[in-house]
């Protein structure tokens, strides 16, 4: 059972943290296992189908939740070290050294799929930009908001937001063949990859979003989480007018799903609802408790990088493309299973070691004392 009065269970969940952005982000987590479960195992006449069309157009919420959470997440580092007493150039350091090393997790993600895929994974796979790519290029282009104050990154954040989705269309229109593919990848909107334009955006919003929470009081969330509802909504119902007209203010109309400023509104607006709606549940509904997204929400890194080679690689090379939904509904709830067995290990994996060696001790000899969890950074 559960104790949330276990020191080492509640190592995530200090009092520095904020339990509803744990929240929000599990919720991503969950609605980003289902839908990549359908999209691997669903069958090809099956994907014109209602359920297929809403797992996938709910999923595709999750990696907009994700990059704004980054954001969030840069600003609290940011706001942190300044606490501290560390100079504009030590922030700097620190927002690169986050960038580099979510770039290294990027590249070393892609190398062990690529590995485990071989011989009949293509080498040109190792250079795709997913979203974790996406995380260190953009982290690495906004660490000059280092250099000022909170008060001022709200300001930067949302301007640099406004700024990248306004010119996603501009950015499709330039001839980029000059520049080697995996690099363009990492600039131009596409379908297949995470470009800086138009998905940086939701990392710079949530930058503004991060230092606003950082200059709030506790006592002061309730109001900011009215005004993020009541801006969320403006947001979608703004995207979805503007998605509409019949006129546009650039050279080629913009396509909604790949560079159009009326999706990265509609998203925005959408996942300002819900991290509202998940600090009402939170702080009100659980009031503090164990819960699964919760639980997802503090290893998610851990989640996604088991969750592709389970579901996209070898392990399930047999069910790719031929299931049914009932069967796929099936599969996600094992999928989901499986990965909060591995979150709860990631999590109490000291307290399992512990259990080893006091049941097994022939079969858990000392040097399993080494592998209890330490603090690292991007827990």
């Amino acid at each position: 059972m559960m104790s949330t009065g276990n020191p080492s269970a509640n190592r995530r969940y200090g009092p520095g943290r904020l339990g509803f952005l744990d929240w929000t982000r599990g919720l991503a987590v969950l609605t980003m296992l289902n839908g990549h479960v359908f999209h691997s195992f669903t069958r090809n006449d099956l994907r014109n189908d209602g359920p297929y069309v809403l797992t996938q157009f709910i999923g595709g919420i999750g990696p907009a939740i994700f990059l704004f959470l980054t954001g969030i997440t840069l600003a609290f580092l940011i706001d942190r070290r300044a606490r501290t007493g560390m100079g504009p150039t030590g922030r700097l350091r620190a927002a690169l050294g986050r960038s580099l090393y979510l770039w290294m997790l990027a590249f070393l993600f892609r190398a062990q799929l690529w590995l485990f895929g071989y011989p009949w994974s293509d080498w040109h796979y190792l250079f795709k930009v997913d979203v974790l790519n996406l995380m260190g290029f953009a982290i690495a282009i906004f660490s000059f908001s280092a250099l000022f104050s909170t008060a001022d990154r709200v300001k930067i954040g949302a301007i640099l937001g406004v700024a990248i989705a306004a010119l996603g269309p501009i950015v499709s229109l330039i001839d980029w063949s000059w520049l080697p593919q995996p690099i363009s990848a990492y600039i131009v909107p596409s379908y297949d990859c995470f470009g800086f334009f138009p998905w940086a955006a939701f990392i710079a919003f949530g930058l503004s979003a991060g230092s606003i929470l950082r200059l709030a009081d506790r006592d002061q969330l309730n109001r900011i989480m009215q005004w993020a509802t009541l801006i969320g909504i403006a947001l979608m119902m703004g995207g979805q007018y503007f998605a509409q007209v019949p006129w546009t203010l650039y050279p080629k109309p913009s396509e909604f799903w790949l560079n159009g400023p009326p999706m990265v509104a509609t998203k925005l607006g959408v996942l300002l609802v819900i991290v509202a709606m998940a600090f009402l549940w939170h702080e009100y509904g659980l009031r503090g408790k164990w819960s699964i997204a919760r639980q997802m929400g503090t290893t998610s890194l851990v989640v996604y990088w088991a969750h592709i080679e389970l579901v996209y690689g070898r392990t399930a090379a047999l069910l790719k493309e031929s299931l049914n939904t009932a069967q796929c509904v099936l599969c996600s709830a094992i999928v989901i299973a499986l990965m909060l067995g591995l979150s709860l290990l990631r999590t109490h994996w000291g307290e399992a070691m512990r259990l080893l060696r006091l049941r097994f001790p022939r079969l858990a000899p000392s040097w399993t004392s080494a592998l209890e969890p330490q603090n690292a950074s991007g827990d």
